[in-house]
């Protein structure tokens, strides 16, 4: 607490030397942001929210999932499996550390081993918006976020008569990249009707120095949402989501011939139902998936062929009201419900094709309650008060041995904001604490974990004007009881509970050179300890750095984008996560690429880019190691290197 204390003074003093407000009007607050084609990185938006547009075209090019669009925000890293199905990280933690929630809803991955977490099963362009809510500074979508929040969120806009509305894209890329998007919405005053079609695929691709790396993957899906629009207030929202997707993992010695998902969701949305009562919303949702990984499907058979099947069922509810309780304060009180289970069942076979024995046979289920709520007080006019207060009830129990675990968690955060009246600056101040249950990765090494307890200090500031914008957040975490996989590479795993701290930020600058030339750079640093066994924490990604320069004139965009990351020199050899271990230091290295871009009409947009212009061989620090496969020319490697040179071009049409 001593080193709370002392961060708390220091970021005081440095609000106060920064004393100048960001303009309060929307308009102007509009004129201050850039208009990209291209999208290299993300800026913040408001005091520790990012938000981005997964539909633009961005460089590097993305893997076809959430990962690697998260990838692209400053503070995140992704760890490699393959050429898609890598696990986000954000300031060295990941896992459900990290919550993410697809459209209002939470979806979970089923196999054992995180080959499918759950940004794998996003296909970006489906979605209007990805926001990322830094640190616990939030109540309202569910607890344990120690990390942060990520919403992929999806928004369908009201007709105001009969009509039709066409997005789509297509991609195309070295080493077969191939993705396809057809996103088609009718309807009237009444309501609508809109059907999403996706399709990626791709071939394995080669790393700089041009060794194949088993990765090809062919992922599609289809949704249907069907809304009823009675009145300009309400709306009755029902939406399906299927998806299948067969994957190479060049980071196991399996790979997943299935990933197969099912999802049903009804929303309610009543808005002016009071003077007090400015919004209320239901949602209920079931999302089921359904993954096999086996050795033989997606590469030649071993000594011994063996599957697992792994499925996982989720059922929640969210209802949560807006309310005006004054001039000066808003508040979102709610409450929500989710239960989600898991079952498995494996097969293995001296020859041939493995047959399983039995059916699905169920292990552990998860039941959580919880309670929030979330306010905001205008101060005056250039001050407020955000504050947020949630309490969980989870019950877990394990159905093979009948062991059973309950915890209560909690959450709170307290966050000043100051616009300063004399430049556009905002600057913020906040402490934040969240609490996670250990999960059904963690439990099934070791069933009775003590739920982690953030306490995170997070401050900052946000500068916009015509010519530059720029952020700043810094934070630190004092964790105790922290869930560290130990011995992760071996018979002997276990999973302990530790204290630790983090500390570390992000800056962006984007400054207009001219009317044509913008330059950009961001920054991004974290450093943990395990203050228990007086080590570096484990799975800590290096200080990691990008400078861009864009010219843009009339309907031309074209830009440069460099990325480097220090070597990291600081690990836990076979400690980790869920995600992974650390397997020693790493190299430092630097990315040139390059984009441009033509917008041919209102409604059509082709960019084309070349990444890793130099075909540089590198791998991230926190990373798989690669697995060897003899029969396919593919020998074993110290971590899963990253793609060499990369071309690409991607066609947009919108009406």
């Amino acid at each position: 607490m001593k080193k709370v204390r002392s961060l708390v003074v220091s970021s005081l003093l440095l609000i106060s030397a920064n004393t100048q407000p960001a303009l309060a009007a929307e308009e102007e607050k509009a004129a201050f942001t850039l208009d990209e084609v291209v999208v290299t990185a993300p800026a913040v938006s408001d005091p520790l929210t990012v938000e981005t547009d997964p539909r633009s075209p961005r460089q590097p090019v993305p893997a076809a999932d959430g990962g690697g669009y998260l990838k692209s925000i400053p503070g995140f890293s992704v760890v490699r499996q393959g050429g898609t199905g890598g696990d986000p990280v954000f300031r060295g933690l990941g896992g459900t550390r990290l919550n993410v929630l697809l459209d209002g809803t939470y979806q979970f991955g089923a196999c054992p081993g995180r080959m499918d977490p759950t940004t794998s099963y996003v296909f970006p362009e489906t979605y209007s918006k990805i926001t990322v809510l830094k640190g616990p500074e939030t109540v309202k979508y569910g607890g344990g976020n120690v990390a942060g929040t990520v919403l992929f969120e999806r928004e369908t806009e009201r007709f105001d008569q009969p009509g039709v509305r066409v997005n789509s894209s297509v991609l195309f890329g070295s080493k077969g990249r191939d993705d396809e998007l057809l996103d088609v919405t009718a309807g009237d005053a009444k309501g609508y009707v809109r059907i999403i079609k996706t399709r990626s695929h791709a071939d394995d691709y080669t790393d700089g120095s041009g060794n194949k790396v088993h990765s090809f993957y062919t992922r599609q899906s289809l949704t249907g949402i069907f809304g009823w629009t009675p009145d300009a207030n309400t709306l009755y929202e029902f939406t399906a989501d299927t998806s299948d997707a067969e994957a190479a993992y060049g980071g196991r010695s399996m790979d997943g011939p299935q990933f197969d998902r099912n999802d049903y969701s009804f929303k309610f949305s009543k808005q002016n139902l009071s003077p007090v009562i400015s919004n209320l919303e239901f949602k209920a949702y079931h999302n089921y998936v359904d993954h096999v990984m086996d050795n033989y499907s997606l590469r030649p058979a071993g000594m011994t062929p063996m599957a697992m099947e792994v499925d996982r069922t989720t059922n929640g509810a969210r209802l949560a009201a807006d309310l005006i309780l004054g001039k000066s304060t808003t508040a979102t009180i709610g409450l929500d419900y989710q239960k989600n289970e898991h079952a498995s069942r494996m097969a293995m076979a001296m020859t041939g094709t493995p047959v399983y024995s039995t059916g699905m046979v169920r292990d552990l289920t998860f039941t959580n309650y919880g309670v929030f709520s979330e306010f905001k007080h205008q101060l005056n006019n250039n001050s407020r008060l955000l504050a947020g207060l949630r309490i969980d009830s989870l019950d877990v129990k394990n159905e093979k041995t009948a062991a059973e675990d309950h915890n209560r968690t909690y959450g709170a955060f307290l966050r000043y904001e100051y616009n300063h009246p004399n430049a556009p600056v905002t600057s913020y101040i906040g402490i934040g604490h969240a609490q996670r249950p250990a999960d059904y990765w963690e439990r099934r090494t070791n069933f009775y974990l003590s739920p982690e307890k953030n306490t995170q200090l997070d401050t900052g500031l946000i500068y916009r004007s015509g010519k530059l914008n720029t952020s700043l957040a810094v934070f630190y975490a004092d964790i105790n009881d922290f869930i560290l996989f130990k011995n992760a590479n071996s018979s002997a795993k276990t999973a302990e509970n530790v204290d630790a701290s983090l500390y570390g930020g992000e800056i962006d600058v984007a400054y207009s050179l001219n009317k044509n030339w913008t330059a950009t750079a961001s920054l991004a640093y974290v450093h943990g300890n395990n203050d228990s066994d007086h080590k570096p924490l484990a799975q800590i990604p290096p200080l990691e750095g990008t400078l861009g320069l864009k010219y843009n004139h009339e309907k031309v965009e074209a830009g440069l984008l460099w990325r480097g990351v220090q070597a990291q020199t600081r690990y836990d050899l076979n400690s980790g996560s869920e995600i992974g271990y650390d397997l020693g230091a790493s190299g430092g290295f630097g990315i040139l690429s390059a984009n441009v871009a033509y917008k041919a009409g209102k409604e059509v947009t082709v960019a084309a880019g070349v990444d890793n212009i130099f075909d540089k061989n590198y791998a991230e620090f926190i990373s798989r190691s690669g697995a060897s496969i003899p029969a396919l020319g593919i020998a074993s490697s110290f971590r899963v290197n990253e793609p060499g040179r990369t071309i690409w071009v991607k066609a947009s049409y919108k009406y």
